[in-house]
Formats: C-alpha cells, sequence, structure tokens
C-alpha cells in the first residue's frame, strides 16, 4: 500500500456543523508511505474514530477512505484480514493488551500470529531498548499503564506494514523514556521508508515530521 487518500470524511456525529477548521474532516487528504504525519487534537474532536475508521472497525462516516485506489467500504472480512497482517498495523490509545498474560506473552502471541516476523534476538533487544527487559515475565495487571504502553508498542512492530498508526503513544511516559521511544519509532519505522502518522492531544514523539495536521 502506497498511500490512505481521505476525501470529505466526517464522523457521522459531527454532521451538521457549521464551521470547519480540521486539516482532516471533510477535506482531501493523501498520507502517503516513506512520510511521518503528526495530527494534533483536542479531546472530543475524534482523533480515535479516525483510527478506527482508518483500521476498519467503525463506518459510522460520511465521504471515503480509499487505500491506493480501493474504497475501503468494499473490502471484504478477508481482505481486511490480509490489510491487517501485512499492510496496516495499529497501536490504539486503550492498548488492547491481554491482561491475563505476561508483557513477553502479550508480544510472543502477536508475532505467532504473524508466522515469527520477529526473532527473539529483536524481541530481547527491543525490551531492553525500551528499559522494560526485567518485565519481561511479569504480568500485565501488575505493570504500569507506561510500561503497558511500551508493551504495545513492541508488540505492534511484530508484523509487517506499509503505515503504522500509533493513538497517544507516550501519553502516560516521561521526558527520558519519550526520548527513548522516539529512536526506537526512528528507527524501526522512518528510516526504513515507511508510513507513520501520530494522533497526540499533548505529547507526542520527538520526530521530524513531514507534515502536521490539526484534526
Amino acid at each position: 500500500m502506497e498511500r490512505i487518500i481521505l476525501q470529505e470524511l466526517l464522523p457521522d456525529v459531527f454532521a451538521g456543523k457549521e464551521k470547519n477548521t480540521s486539516d482532516v474532516w471533510n477535506t482531501s487528504l493523501e498520507l502517503q508511505k516513506g512520510k511521518s504525519y503528526l495530527i494534533e487534537a483536542a479531546s472530543g474532536t475524534g482523533k480515535s474514530s479516525l483510527c478506527s475508521y482508518i483500521y476498519g472497525y467503525r463506518r459510522d462516516y460520511s465521504g471515503m477512505i480509499r487505500f491506493d485506489n480501493d474504497d475501503i467500504r468494499n473490502f471484504s472480512a478477508k481482505q481486511w484480514s490480509v490489510l491487517r497482517r501485512n499492510s496496516l498495523s495499529m497501536l490504539f490509545q486503550e492498548l488492547r493488551l491481554f491482561p491475563e498474560l505476561t508483557a513477553l506473552e502479550n508480544v510472543e502471541l502477536k508475532n505467532v500470529l504473524t508466522s515469527g516476523f520477529r526473532n527473539k534476538e529483536w524481541i530481547n533487544n527491543a525490551f531492553a531498548q525500551l528499559g522494560i527487559t526485567d518485565k519481561t515475565d511479569t504480568p500485565l495487571t501488575k505493570l504500569s499503564f507506561g510500561q503497558q504502553q511500551r508493551v504495545a508498542l513492541i508488540r505492534t512492530l511484530c508484523q509487517p506494514f506499509d503505515f503504522l498508526f500509533l493513538d497517544e503513544p507516550i501519553s502516560h511516559l516521561d521526558e527520558v523514556n519519550s526520548k527513548i521511544i522516539s529512536r526506537f519509532i526512528e528507527e524501526e519505522v522512518t528510516k526504513k521508508g515507511l508510513g507513520l502518522i501520530v494522533t497526540s492531544i499533548g505529547k507526542h514523539p520527538d520526530l521530524s515530521y513531514d507534515k502536521i495536521l490539526q484534526l
């Protein structure tokens, strides 16, 4: 996938509003592979809804979303499965980890589902780089939300993708760990020519974004 195109996209709940000051809603916007985008938003402006629309979880919007030339409303369940496995990876704000598993088990489960996309060395190195090596065997419920965010990021990268969406990926991290995350994302995504879309209501990874958009 080389492009994600939004055409006059608007959540149904926003229909009828008189004024649009958004760079995303009710406009034409093209997100290109190989570029990084930051979408800044205030609470209640539809940030998480946008992620759900693009990931195909929700359809309560007007307008069109196209992956390259294809309208995503026409995709079958099988097509979505292939896209989510090979082209599109998403870190949701609520993380969607499995609380009954350990940190490492959460990552390994995703890696098994993607036929071992990452080897054991990469996974161990990722835990080390993000400062949570000592948490691999810790049940998720005993980790702080900031630690869970780091586990979720590692898991999100355990698959091939053309575009990576990160919904508030460092909201619960301090400055030091935020910088570590930023370097990690840069090495794994931006330097490899992949597409990156980060959403934020405040804190965001310190990267050289190609475009900053206001939601």
